[in-house]
């Protein structure tokens, strides 16, 4: 992950060293060999994936000129964001993460929590099959990633009853997803607590292009305003449509995902088909984006 672009770019290849410098440890190494079992810890995965993202974001910015004129991220690449908007230095937002990705981890016992991915329904009835599968524990969505596609998290025996649920009332199709942790529910309230103190000291700046936050789908500038929206993210589910739809509102009408997926390009195809989209995920799209007209930019 990110290693053909560290091999390409001489700016990305020093974001690497700035990180790996911070964590103590060569983040790079493990980004770019493995072992996968170790990538996909909590803790080592959320630096992971900001630090490729702010390497691609850095040279696109520094090589092509492109600006943004606004910025969003899904759940933890909203840290991505914010560190392209100037609110953190790569190796400030790398450090903020492991922290919070070790709290996550911690927050739930192993095998305790769920999340799940329910096909077709609408947020409100997604509402009503998780107050009907609680039963006194927690379950609630989670992601609203685009319209027919809500992932809930909660205790895996909530969980369960609420993909049970669904079949009976005919939805026919909701799968459990692979993660460590029930992220962006009531679970995560011990992880909130213990981030509060790391975002408290952490040197935020005010942005110099705003963040829309996943909590409010609201843009967000100020110092005091982003250590807010991120708090509040980590029990609170993500809500990417209307995210998406605030910046078309916005006049956005080219949305260009970097780092090393390209999940966010499908769910905005899903959200709204008539917009542009460009992911830029590896070398070769990154050249591809430095190499385009200067008029199209």
């Amino acid at each position: 992950m990110g290693k053909d672009i560290a091999a390409a770019f001489p700016l990305a290849r020093q974001l690497f060293e700035e990180v790996d410098e911070t964590l103590g440890f060569a983040l790079s190494r493990l980004c770019f060999e493995g072992p996968e079992e170790e990538l996909k810890l909590t803790r080592n995965t959320q630096p992971a994936i900001l630090t490729v993202s702010a390497a691609i974001d850095r040279v696109l910015r520094e090589e092509s000129g492109l600006r943004a004129g606004i910025l969003a991220g899904h759940s933890l690449g909203e840290y991505s964001a914010i560190v392209s908007g100037g609110g953190l230095t790569p190796a400030e937002g790398a450090s903020i993460v492991q922290q919070r990705g070790a709290f996550m981890q911690e927050a739930v016992a192993v095998g305790a929590g769920a999340m799940a991915a329910i096909v077709g329904p609408s947020l409100e009835e997604i509402q009503s099959i998780c107050d009907e599968a609680s039963e006194g524990e927690v379950v609630s969505p989670a992601n609203i990633n685009a319209p027919g596609q809500i992932v809930i998290a909660g205790t895996k025996s909530a969980v369960q009853r609420a993909m049970d649920i669904a079949k009976k009332r005919g939805i026919r199709k909701s799968l459990l997803l692979p993660v460590s942790a029930p992220f962006h529910c009531a679970l995560m309230k011990p992880a909130e607590e213990k981030l509060r103190v790391v975002l408290d000291a952490a040197p935020f700046q005010t942005l110099r292009v705003p963040v829309v936050s996943n909590v409010d789908a609201a843009p967000v500038a100020t110092d005091g305003a982003v250590r807010n929206a991120l708090l509040r993210q980590v029990c609170s589910p993500v809500r990417w449509v209307e995210s998406v739809q605030k910046m078309i509102g916005m006049g956005v009408i080219r949305f260009i995902e970097v780092g090393p997926g390209s999940v966010l390009t499908g769910l905005i195809k899903r959200i709204d088909p008539t917009v542009e989209l460009i992911t830029i995920n590896n070398a070769e799209s990154l050249r591809a984006a430095i190499d385009r007209d200067p008029v199209e930019q």
